[in-house]
């Protein structure tokens, strides 16, 4: 171990230092930790200063179990600096002979208070390790004031240490006191009327407390996106009659709110994206948004109105009005969709959602010219978690969706449309993760022709086949036009790695087609920085198509937005 600090001129030239012989690991790290409020220009050969490193060196090993130790003390000198060398001689630690730990109250029975007496106890026969018994100790509070314990208190701590004869006495009574309930639950400054507000509630007036259940419905209510700050008071210092009452105070959110963004792609050039949100309209919590794309190939304008219902983050209707416009190669179309959806949170964690849908679309793709007009009831069924954070080190999603159109019931043509998505992120250590992302459609038709160029699949672009053209992964007609096909499936394998802090390094590999009779499977691999942003990971990509056309096998992809 160095000790360095600052010092004056005059003792710029010395740089005297303490070093540490005969420990390593944490004996080394706790013996620091307590010499290292010495400053440099305190270090010097006296007595009194050796017999305050040497008092300072048994202190920190007798609180990991050393009570035998010797320190003797060596000077050297290297130039002009002073060096002072404390040799440590600590083979053998005091054990714990006697373990008297006992738990009374209403946490006596409770499952979580004996796993964590299970686990984090100090054990017979262990060393007596004061840090591990202080830690013991506070888990065992911090358990108690989650569960709503907030009478709990030691009723006995000690230590007992011989020494000589190497055994110890561990003796610790806890007295956790009953388990208070939820008291009178309010609501208070909000704009939303209090029955929507107490759907988000998983629990009432009588249940056991839970810093859990608080934690959940603070998530919730900041899902709603209705308020723009949440405070909930559990008033412990107001319990009586094992009652705790809830204050849950709330302050409006702004009317509207404007987001907007830009992106970049070897193939679109600029991208700008706005996005207007006014997150309640009346009491109901109803909400109103918008979202506007520009790009020079595509131009997207939509328009949502969300009604919630019973469980308002999870059972809704929404109604959707978008128009889109897309001249890229050999597309050119201009589509309108009236989407209606009720969606519902199922009790396996599923999101379900029943959707009905009237498209308009007039098109060219390759040399067909065509109009569509369909009708389509659909179903979808998708799910997802995560660790949290702006690059989880764990998630998933899936995501299984069909659409249906039939000329009984007014549309052009027949058709069974039929979407599958999944992804995985994982991770070796803090400092690198994998992503693996499945995407798959078909379309259940005999002729390409009979379907509407917006709900053919193509592949190629910044969130599909990176190393390849946007939309140019697909089949082509006698005449060399892209016109899209009745069948895609594409996969994605990345590495990532921590560079510093939250940027990072990618490698990734692509591998897909679409196709309408037999499969030509492309691959593309590439290089990325990743930049964990407060607003979601920032993606720089340089891709390369391995199976692309030359002049055309290099991409750059500049992007915002979730890895799934």
């Amino acid at each position: 171990m160095l000790l360095w600090l600052g010092l004056t001129p005059a003792q710029a030239d010395a740089a005297n230092r303490i070093e540490l012989v005969g420990v390593t690991g944490e004996r080394k790290e706790n013996i620091e930790l307590y010499l290292s409020s010495i400053a440099q220009a305190e270090i010097n050969s006296s007595a009194r200063f050796k017999n305050r490193v040497s008092r300072d060196i048994k202190k920190a090993l007798r609180g990991l179990g050393y009570y035998q130790v010797v320190v003797d003390f060596i000077d050297k000198k290297d130039g002009n600096d002073y060096i002072l060398t404390a040799k440590i001689t600590a083979n053998k630690y005091v054990y714990i002979q006697t373990n008297d730990l006992r738990i009374y109250g209403g946490a006596a029975n409770d499952t979580q208070f004996l796993q964590l007496l299970k686990n984090a106890a100090p054990k017979k026969g262990e060393r007596m390790h004061h840090g591990k018994y202080e830690n013991f100790k506070s888990e065992l509070m911090s358990l108690a004031n989650r569960k709503g314990f907030f009478d709990a208190k030691f009723t006995r701590t000690e230590l007992y240490v011989k020494p000589g004869d190497r055994r110890g006495t561990v003796r610790l009574y806890f007295d956790s006191g009953q388990r208070y309930k939820f008291g009178d639950i309010s609501f208070h400054g909000s704009q939303i009327r209090q029955a929507r507000l107490k759907s988000l509630l998983k629990f009432r007036k009588g249940d056991h407390y839970s810093a859990r259940l608080l934690g959940e419905l603070s998530q919730s209510l900041a899902t709603t996106n209705w308020f723009s700050s949440i405070n909930l008071e559990a008033d412990v210092d107001n319990r009586k009659n094992g009652e705790l009452p809830l204050r849950i105070e709330l302050t409006p959110a702004l009317k509207n709110n404007v987001e907007a963004g830009i992106g970049y792609e070897t193939d679109v050039a600029g991208r700008l994206k706005a996005k207007w949100e006014k997150p309640w309209l009346n009491d109901r919590g109803h909400s109103l948004g918008a979202d506007l794309a520009l790009s020079n190939p595509e131009q997207l304008l939509e328009t949502r109105y969300k009604m919630p219902l019973r469980d308002v983050t999870n059972d809704y209707y929404q109604f959707v009005l978008g128009y889109k416009n897309l001249d890229k190669l050999n597309t050119v179309s201009q589509e309108f969709n009236l989407l209606a959806e009720r969606n519902w949170l199922l009790k396996n964690g599923w999101n379900r959602n029943l959707s009905m849908r009237f498209l308009y679309e007039d098109y060219l793709q390759g040399s067909q010219q065509a109009t569509s007009t369909l009708l389509m009831p659909g179903i979808s069924f998708s799910k997802g978690s995560n660790s949290g954070g702006s690059m989880p080190q764990q998630a998933d999603y899936y995501l299984v969706a069909a659409e249906i159109a039939d000329q009984s019931w007014g549309s052009d043509t027949d058709f069974i449309r039929l979407r599958g998505r999944a992804g995985w992120i994982g991770s070796w250590s803090v400092d690198e993760r994998w992503l693996l992302r499945l995407d798959a459609g078909t379309i259940l038709q005999e002729s390409i022709e009979s379907i509407p160029s917006s709900l053919r699949f193509f592949a190629g672009g910044d969130n599909s086949l990176r190393g390849y053209q946007y939309r140019t992964v697909a089949p082509q007609d006698a005449q060399g036009l892209y016109i899209g096909g009745l069948h895609m499936a594409v996969a994605t394998m990345e590495y990532q790695h921590r560079v510093k802090g939250d940027w990072w390094l990618a490698l990734f590999t692509d591998y897909g087609s679409v196709w309408n009779q037999n499969p030509d499977w492309q691959r593309g691999v590439g290089a990325g920085i990743r930049w964990a942003s407060p607003i979601g990971p920032v993606r720089l990509d340089f891709a390369f198509g391995l199976d692309a056309k030359p002049g055309t096998d290099f991409r750059i992809h500049f992007t915002l937005g979730p890895e799934l």
